[in-house]
C-alpha cells in the first residue's frame, strides 16, 4: 500500500475517503445515497416476484433458476471475487481477527435465539434452523459496491480480507443447524456445498498465487453480474409475506441480531482488536449491509422454507437503509 493509501486516504479520482468526512454523522449521509444504493436488489426481488405470480414463467420455472444459481452461478463468481483480490494476511491480522469475532458472536446470538427467556415455545425449531443465516450472514455485492465509493482500493482491501475470512465461517454457520435439523450429515453437507468448495477453492488459489487469465475475467465477471440479478430475482419468485406473519417473533428476532446486533458487536469488537478509524469503518460498514441473497437458495435447496426466508431477505435489504446510515454515523461518532 503506497504512502498517499495509508497514511491520509486522500480523495483519489471519484473516491470518496474518510479524510473527506470529517463529520461521520452528516458526511456519510451526504456522500452516499443508501436507499438509492440499495433500490437496484430490492427492485429485482420486486420484479422475480411480479414475474412469477402474474406470468407464465411461475415456481416451476424458478426452481430450475434457483439451481443454476446455487451450482453454477453463485460458486463461479464467490471463486473469482476472492482471487482477484489480493490479501495481505499478515498486515491484516487485526481485521481478519475482528472480523471471525464478530462473525462467532453472531452465529452464536442467532442460534441462542430459541432458548431466550419466553421465545422457546414461540419459535419453530426447523424455521429457525433455516433463518439463523439471515442474522449474520452479509451481501458482498452491496458491500464491495460501498466501499468502492467510500474508500476505493484500500477499502477494497480490507473488505477483501474480511470477505475471505467470513465467507467461510458464515457458509458452516449457514449449513451447520439445517443439516443438524434435517439428520443429513453435517460432515456430507460441508463437503458437498458448492458455496464452500468455491470459496475454499478461492482462497486455496489465492494464497497459491492463481490469477484468473485475462481472457477469462470477463466471462467470470458476466457470470457474477447473473448471479446477483437472477439469485434476487429468484428470491422475489419465491418471496410470500404472508409467511413472515405466520412465524413474526423469528423474524423480529432474526432481524434485530443483524441490523442492530451485529453492528454493535462490530463497534465493540472494532475497540477490543484496535482497529484503526478507516479499518473500523469498514467493519461498521460490513456489519450493517443486508443479509446474503443466497440465504434464500441455500434454504430452498436443503428443503427448508425457502419462501419465508425470501421474505426475511426482502426486509433485511428494506432494514439496511436505517442500519447502514446507524452504523456509519451514530456508531461510527462513538
Amino acid at each position: 500500500m503506497d504512502p498517499d493509501t495509508s497514511a491520509g486516504f486522500k480523495k483519489r479520482g471519484n473516491f470518496v475517503t474518510l479524510a473527506d468526512l470529517p463529520d461521520p454523522q452528516a458526511g456519510y449521509a451526504r456522500c452516499v445515497n443508501f436507499a438509492q444504493l440499495l433500490f437496484p436488489d430490492f427492485s429485482l426481488i420486486l420484479l422475480g416476484h411480479l414475474v412469477c405470480r402474474y406470468t407464465a414463467l411461475n415456481r416451476k420455472v424458478w426452481e430450475q433458476v434457483d439451481s443454476l444459481v446455487y451450482y453454477l452461478l453463485f460458486p463461479v463468481l464467490l471463486f473469482s471475487s476472492i482471487v482477484r483480490s489480493p490479501l495481505d494476511w499478515q498486515a491484516a491480522t487485526h481485521l481478519a481477527a475482528a472480523g471471525l469475532s464478530m462473525g462467532v458472536a453472531g452465529i452464536a446470538l442467532t442460534y441462542s435465539l430459541p432458548h431466550w427467556p419466553g421465545l422457546r415455545s414461540r419459535i419453530d425449531t426447523r424455521l429457525h434452523a433455516a433463518s439463523a443465516q439471515v442474522g449474520f450472514r452479509f451481501n458482498s455485492f452491496i458491500a464491495l459496491a460501498l466501499v468502492d465509493k467510500l474508500a476505493g482500493p484500500p477499502g477494497l482491501l480490507m473488505i477483501a480480507v474480511l470477505i475471505g475470512v467470513c465467507v467461510p465461517l458464515f457458509n458452516v454457520g449457514a449449513v451447520w443447524p439445517m443439516a443438524r435439523h434435517a439428520q443429513r450429515g453435517f460432515a456430507r453437507e460441508l463437503v458437498r456445498n458448492p458455496l464452500i468448495i468455491a470459496t475454499v477453492g478461492g482462497l486455496t488459489a489465492n494464497l497459491l498465487g492463481f490469477t484468473i487469465p485475462d481472457w477469462l475475467a470477463p466471462t467470470t465477471n458476466r457470470i457474477g453480474q447473473a448471479s446477483l440479478a437472477m439469485g434476487l430475482m429468484a428470491a422475489g419468485a419465491g418471496m410470500q409475506f404472508g409467511r413472515i406473519a405466520q412465524a413474526k417473533t423469528l423474524a423480529v428476532g432474526v432481524l434485530g441480531i443483524k441490523h442492530l446486533g451485529l453492528p454493535l458487536i462490530a463497534l465493540g469488537v472494532s475497540l477490543l482488536w484496535r482497529l484503526d478509524p478507516m479499518q473500523t469503518q469498514v467493519m461498521l460498514m460490513f456489519s450493517a449491509v443486508p443479509t446474503a441473497s443466497s440465504c434464500y437458495v441455500l434454504a430452498a435447496r436443503m428443503g427448508y422454507d425457502g419462501a419465508y426466508v425470501a421474505g426475511l431477505v426482502t426486509l433485511s435489504t428494506l432494514l439496511g437503509m436505517a442500519s447502514l446510515p446507524f452504523a456509519l454515523g451514530v456508531l461510527a461518532a462513538l
